[in-house]
């Protein structure tokens, strides 16, 4: 992952308060990409 997707997706999570600065710093990239996709990707299943 690129370092400024990588920053799209920290500063996301940072905006809604779902882990603090210190945790995502220490979080792998896929650790960070899984996390966005958790809390911000939409999924066929949320619009039924």
């Amino acid at each position: 992952m690129s370092q400024i997707e990588r920053n799209y997706k920290v500063e996301h999570l940072l905006e809604k308060n779902k882990f603090n600065k210190e945790d995502i710093i220490g979080m792998s990239d896929e650790e960070v990409e899984y996390f966005h996709w958790l809390y911000f990707e939409e999924s066929v299943y949320d619009l039924m």
